[in-house]
């Protein structure tokens, strides 16, 4: 038996930038994450692509839903599709995020979908959305590698009092509206109870919640997928993508995949020449994310750490942070603007400082990784699983502006059920009849992005 092709790996670029890069690059290493670092070694793949080769569908990137959709097409539509992905499997978002599994997908509220689409439409999208959760928990038992999932809710830390009133009143939406029991909880019962931060004045606890980690479950469902007979190769950057006579072909170094449907996954890392379909409708933001050394025993009481549940704060250039299974604390936030500028040291201070804030206690405790990676927001914050031309095999799930842990696990599922021509309930709704919004300018929007963020930062440390 032939053994899998490997292309020489490439050392990590830590100033790829979507918006001025041609592509994300071709089988470079991991970003130096903590979930890189303690996943172990990953899972065996079919290599890279090269000759040419037909397949029924190819899906174009590696991550958390090309991986899943990989695993329901072969699963429950009896397709065996062929991964592309240009780096190393998962390269991209499913292994530089938090790890943070939540009830939600894009950016609004609940009370924004209802003023945006009316209350109909926002309770059957709230439908779908808790239904991806439970699909992601699907996944997660299934899984044959343990991601270490830390369930139990998601608590949404209030930094002001203002902002407390805010998120309590759409605690009441949910709890009201959608049905879902969520509760504010009080700085003294939190600070008894959940954990001791500075900062916090409450908190509401939403029911739903799971931290794992991400780069273990990158790899359980690239197991699945295989397992159920789906190809991986890496190190196959997908160059460009052309429909002739009813084929799609996808055109890589190594060989042209001619596929009669494809499902492109590629999230904030979607090369500009790849489809005109997919130019300018995503803005690509970096999130940074740092994790410390384990915590001492001391350091544990001084914190007052009792919750091991995922927790993010009310900024709008939020920080999202818990502790991890071995006591260290991860914690991250939105930084640099542009790839070039991502590893000044500001960025990296920046953390620190939001870490110190809230944990006066772990004031210059070891910082053992730090890295950061881009998300992709679409341009009115709600994800697409969209079919871009009428008729065609060609869909597209991208969008989910750092809400997309747990809710890929769906959009991947639900992209399999498109490709295989499969409906299913709640296929009208609008993140699966209407494409991703376009910014022509996007280059010119990293000015407003810039202004933007030096406005949040006021607002937000506003006493």
């Amino acid at each position: 038996m032939n053994k899998p092709f490997k292309t020489p790996l490439a050392a990590y670029d830590p100033h790829y930038d979507p918006l001025v890069s041609d592509g994300p690059g071709r089988n470079r290493d991991y970003a130096p994450t903590y979930w890189s670092a303690t996943a172990g070694a990953p899972p065996e793949d079919d290599g890279a692509i090269t000759r040419d080769i037909d397949t029924e569908v190819a899906i174009v990137g590696s991550g958390f839903t090309g991986l899943a959709c990989a695993a329901f097409l072969a699963r429950e539509h009896g397709i065996k599709p062929l991964v592309l992905e240009a780096n190393r499997v998962a390269w991209g978002c499913s292994t530089r995020n938090g790890g943070q599994g939540q009830n939600a997908s894009g950016r609004l509220t609940r009370s924004q979908w209802i003023e945006r689409w009316g209350l109909d439409v926002a309770k059957r999208l709230h439908a779908e959305i808790r239904d991806g959760f439970e699909t992601f928990e699907d996944m997660i038992r299934q899984s044959p590698i343990d991601c270490e999932p830390q369930r139990g809710g998601h608590l949404y830390i209030a930094h002001r009092k203002r902002n407390l009133d805010k998120i309590a009143a759409e605690a009441k939406v949910l709890t009201d509206v959608f049905g879902e029991p969520t509760r504010v909880i009080g700085v003294d019962e939190l600070r008894r109870d959940y954990l001791d931060e500075a900062e916090a004045v409450g908190a509401v606890l939403e029911p739903l919640g799971t931290g794992v980690h991400p780069a273990k479950l990158a790899f359980g469902y690239q197991q699945m997928a295989r397992a159920a007979g789906a190809k991986i190769h890496p190190g196959s950057p997908v160059i460009e993508i052309t429909n002739q006579r009813g084929a799609f072909h996808l055109r890589t170094p190594g060989g042209t995949v001619k596929a009669r449907a494809v499902g492109i996954a590629t999230g904030a890392y979607t090369a500009p020449g790849m489809t005109r379909l997919l130019r300018g409708r995503c803005m690509p933001i970096l999130s940074n994310s740092i994790v410390t050394r384990p915590l001492t025993a001391a350091e544990l009481e001084a914190t007052g750490f009792k919750t091991r549940l995922v927790l993010t704060d009310t900024r709008v250039l939020r920080f999202y942070y818990r502790l991890l299974p071995d006591n260290r604390v991860q914690i991250g936030s939105r930084s640099a603007i542009t790839g070039a500028d991502a590893d000044h040291p500001k960025h990296l201070q920046l953390l620190i400082d939001g870490l110190h804030r809230k944990f006066p206690a772990l004031q210059g405790i070891e910082v053992d990784y730090s890295w950061w990676g881009w998300v992709d927001v679409s341009h009115d914050m709600m994800p697409r699983i969209f079919r871009p031309e009428p008729g065609s095999r060609l869909v597209y799930a991208l969008g989910y502006g750092g809400n997309g842990v747990s809710y890929s696990a769906q959009a991947g599922r639900r992209m399999a059920q498109m490709i295989a021509g499969q409906d299913f309930q709640g296929q009208d709704l609008p993140i699966f009849t209407s494409p991703l919004p376009t910014h022509t300018f996007s280059s010119f929007r990293r000015i407003g992005q810039r202004m933007l963020y030096r406005w949040y930062h006021l607002r937000d440390e506003a006493a």
